[in-house]
């Protein structure tokens, strides 16, 4: 069985031999028109595969010449193309006498299918010629031995005819040159609704009201169209009984017989293949769809991408220029600064600072893994703090000593943090070096106090004079009167001395150098102790005391001392209430530090005496020495305290706020 494959590519020709390769095939190539239609001429082919686009010929033109000849116009046409794949060139492929249209990339087992079936039809057509061949040879033997059979002929041809138009599925209507219904098959009951009998005599136009010419759009049937489309494959509308329309293919062929002409038209349902083609382009809309949605993603996601390269090149910009800046900081910084591996204590960088303080070189630092600075904390600080490497708690201007390399000791402030570099665990500590601060502390501190001694001779020396020219007096008195003295001026005398004698307690309780006995404990018993008594004292004025006494935890205390500290703000605070006042005690822990909280419901302190509050001797009492509250804040800077206040016309609060040292690692 001979079948033609025509395609400009060898390739594709390969690939549809590969495909059809069959010991029931004769495969002939041709690799154009003109070479198709020479192997045409030359044999009898039962399906031509036809590319549509190729130099010179092209599939339609060559197919059109192929069905313009009579011996090859019933050959299976089966036209294979990868680009025009619309509608249009669709059609006009099958106007063409095209049997099925096969677009690529296709379905290898599919075109041969196709192709077996079309194989077979043009077997059973060939069977039919030979048939038929036989058939009128032997009839023409009849008619030339017995005239008499002719008629017996006539009828059987009718008769099988008839049969084959009763066995095929198409409807076969043949109509005069008017348009009316000569005769019909009986397919036209399962395709129209109509019986034979209804349909006879009918005009044509009642089943067929449109057709498509020449692949245009749907236009009313008109009999000169019609007659001028014989032979061709034409799409039209067909129109069912119940009112309903569905697409057919329609090909009309013309007789004449006895002058009159006489047309058959067959048509075919193609609503099963409309279906298809409607779901293929369904479909081919739906991947249309998800193409671009996929497009769109695509995009978004390079938009994407290429923003977070801009990103990624702005932040490496930033570290470049952080690294640059931390490099120009580190360089120039006043401060020491010095990194160090957290795993082997190994000196990885120092600042020129830190080698200008220390008087080391480089390169007797970097690589080193012992500390060459030895660093302590400062004796003066109330905290007793770990400055070990082992440590992950960041410090924040600790004082420390450290010592240089020819064995000085310097004062310094001491900051670290932790941060990974490349992977590895580090510590950046920075040193501010406050020793030339603290000697010139120490020197103003110096002439502070050398003001203040004067300043307090003055006052004591003022203060104490008094009882001293009183004692003096009756001293004198008793040098020229020899009598005893009254027991009055005894008791006087003692008064006096005792005054003094208290003015120079409380002026030693003011000294820096006084030794304060401190253990660790908490502050809320000892204000429940004192309770009583500042309770009666207050109760003997008509007035009251509440306590708020908050969870603290234990700090450093000097009892005696914090209980003067109590009884002197309270005791203040007492005096400076009306009747029917109330004073308030109240502790509680504020950002790690223990708050007591001293409040009375006084008139406040005048703004011109907060400058001077808590400078010896000055009082606002008429019988006050002016050292209660020197006391008080005398106490809180032996116990590294703060003391602070707050003064309206309701009242004055006094805050005193003790480091929290309970929970610090010794």
């Amino acid at each position: 069985m001979n079948i033609l494959m025509v395609d400009d590519h060898p390739g594709n020709l390969l690939a549809l031999e590969a495909v059809l390769n069959s010991s029931d095939y004769n495969l002939i190539s041709a690799s154009s028109g003109e070479e198709a239609l020479k192997c045409v001429l030359k044999k009898d082919f039962a399906v031509i595969l036809l590319d549509v686009q190729m130099p010179g010929l092209n599939g339609f033109e060559t197919a059109k010449l192929i069905k313009a000849r009579e011996k090859s116009k019933y050959i299976s046409i089966i036209f294979i193309t990868a680009i025009n794949q619309t509608t249009e060139h669709v059609l006009q492929g099958y106007s063409l006498g095209a049997v099925d249209y096969i677009f690529k990339p296709f379905h290898p087992e599919t075109l041969k299918l196709k192709v077996q079936e079309f194989v077979k039809i043009y077997q059973n057509h060939e069977q039919t010629k030979r048939r038929s061949e036989l058939q009128r040879q032997v009839e023409l033997k009849e008619v030339n031995k017995k005239l008499e059979s002719t008629t017996f002929d006539l009828r059987k041809n009718e008769a099988l005819a008839r049969v084959i138009g009763e066995t095929l599925l198409d409807t076969i209507i043949t109509f005069d040159d008017q348009g009316y219904t000569l005769s019909v098959n009986p397919a036209v009951k399962e395709m129209f609704g109509y019986s034979m009998e209804e349909v006879l005599g009918q005009h044509i136009v009642n089943l067929l009201p449109e057709v498509k010419y020449n692949n245009s759009e749907s236009t009313p049937l008109q009999m000169d169209s019609i007659k001028e489309s014989t032979g061709q494959l034409l799409e039209a509308v067909a129109k069912h009984k119940k009112g309903g329309g569905f697409p057919v293919d329609i090909q009309i062929g013309e007789a004449i017989i006895e002058d009159e002409y006489i047309y058959v038209c067959s048509i075919r349902d193609i609503t099963i293949r409309k279906n298809m083609e409607q779901a293929k382009k369904q479909q081919y809309r739906l991947l249309e769809k998800l193409v671009e949605e996929r497009t769109q993603k695509l995009s978004l996601a390079n938009e994407k991408l290429r923003k977070e390269i801009d990103e990624r090149k702005k932040v490496e910009e930033d570290l470049r220029l952080s690294k640059e800046h931390f490099y120009k900081i580190f360089e120039s910084s006043p401060c020491l600064i010095e990194i160090r591996s957290l795993t082997d204590g190994r000196y990885i960088n120092v600042n020129p600072s830190w080698l200008n303080y220390t008087g080391y070189r480089y390169e007797e630092v970097v690589n080193q893994n012992t500390s060459v600075l030895y660093i302590r904390q400062n004796p003066n600080q109330a905290k007793k703090e770990s400055y070990s490497l082992k440590t992950t708690d960041r410090i924040r201007n600790a004082k420390i000593q450290y010592q240089t390399k020819s064995g000085d000791v310097h004062e310094g402030l001491l900051s670290t943090e932790i941060f990974d570099i490349q992977g590895e665990s580090c510590i950046l500590s920075v040193i501010t070096d406050i020793t030339e601060n603290v000697r010139l502390e120490s020197e103003m501190a110096r002439l502070d106090r050398l003001n203040l001694i004067g300043e307090m001779a003055a006052g004591i020396a003022h203060e104490i004079r008094n009882p001293m020219t009183t004692v003096k007096g009756f001293l004198q008195l008793s040098k020229s009167d020899p009598e005893p003295f009254n027991i009055e001026y005894v008791d006087l005398m003692l008064g006096e001395l005792n005054r003094a004698n208290s003015i120079i307690t409380e002026f030693l309780n003011l000294a820096k150098n006084k030794v304060s006995y401190k253990t660790l404990q908490p502050l809320n018993p000892i204000i429940e102790g004192l309770y009583p008594l500042i309770q009666a004292e207050a109760l003997l004025s008509n007035k009251s005391i509440s306590l708020q006494l908050g969870e603290c935890p234990k700090t450093f205390l000097d009892e005696k001392e914090i209980s003067q500290l109590i009884l002197n703000l309270s005791l203040n605070g007492l005096e400076a209430m009306n009747a029917g006042g109330q004073l308030l005690v109240k502790t509680y822990t504020e950002n790690e530090t223990v708050v007591l909280e001293i409040q009375d419901q006084g008139c406040g302190i005048k703004p011109e005496f907060l400058d001077t509050l808590g400078t010896p001797f000055f009082t606002t009492k008429e019988t006050g020495t002016g050292l209660g509250l020197a006391i008080c804040y005398s106490i809180v800077e032996r116990h590294n305290a703060v003391i602070d206040l707050k003064t309206s016309e309701q009242g004055t609060v006094f805050f005193i706020r003790f480091h929290e040292i309970e929970n610090i690692k010794v």
